[in-house]
């Protein structure tokens, strides 16, 4: 078997250390050079990408100009994927958050008539640079960021009617299958893919976590009845703060 690269190494030691309760949480750890020289003399680039991994984990935390210490253990709030969730009259995760006995609210911003890129573009089946109107938010949980996303429909599908906004207007908040329904399109079904990633900088502002910390990045599209694409959103949820559970109905 090839050899483990010497950061992961070093990680699974400090890693250890961390279990033997030597340093516990709350506390610094050494200096990298000092710790270079007590895990057999590596470079403190490889302290460096051994404590950055730890910090993606959840395990360490990094603070500016101070260190880097154990973390504070922090609960991984459970969100559920779900068709039900859209049946609720309730907004999903509002329902959510609620269940965990947490207060579940969003932030948003707008802009209207933005031009599609070519993924964008693709997954809503319209030409690239059709005009959109794309949303950003972040989703808080008793008033900590928890995920992120980015959420693009047609303009061509909303525009002149009420629900134009998703967070203005007598609609706001409702969610795309609420607001579809006020205009008369019957959302039947959403596709999901997620994949892992890695927060970028930006990302890991809006989260408050460290950047490179682990992530799921998922491609939601809602579908209409008849097929067609009417929203399509990327969704950021930070791996050390959440784990995502799907709910499949099954019929009986």
């Amino acid at each position: 078997m090839p050899e483990q690269p010497p950061y992961l190494r070093v990680a699974d030691l400090l890693r250890r250390r961390i279990a033997d309760r030597e340093w516990t949480p709350g506390d610094r750890l050494p200096s990298r050079a000092q710790l270079a020289q007590e895990c057999g003399g590596v470079g403190e680039n490889v302290i460096r990408r051994a404590q950055e991994l730890l910090i993606s984990q959840g395990l360490l935390e990094g603070r500016a100009g101070s260190g880097t210490y154990v973390a504070e253990p922090r609960e991984r709030l459970r969100v559920v994927r779900s068709q039900c969730r859209e049946e609720r009259g309730e907004p999903p995760f509002r329902a959510d958050m609620s269940v965990l006995g947490k207060h579940g609210t969003w932030e948003s911003s707008t802009e209207a008539k933005v031009p599609a890129p070519a993924p964008v573009a693709a997954r809503l089946g319209i030409p690239e640079g059709d005009l959109c109107v794309r949303t950003a938010y972040e989703f808080l949980a008793d008033g900590k960021p928890v995920q992120i996303s980015t959420s693009w429909e047609p303009y061509s599908l909303t525009r002149g009617t009420l629900v134009v906004l998703p967070e203005g207007g007598p609609h706001a908040g409702k969610g795309v299958v609420g607001r579809m329904a006020a205009i008369g399109i019957t959302v039947t079904h959403a596709v999901e893919q997620p994949e892992p990633g890695h927060a970028t900088a930006e990302e890991a502002t809006l989260l408050g976590v460290q950047r490179g910390a682990l992530v799921t990045r998922i491609q939601r599209t809602y579908y209409s009845d008849d097929g067609r694409p009417v929203e399509t959103a990327d969704i950021v949820v930070p791996a050390g703060l959440c784990e995502i559970v799907y709910e499949v109905p099954v019929s009986p």
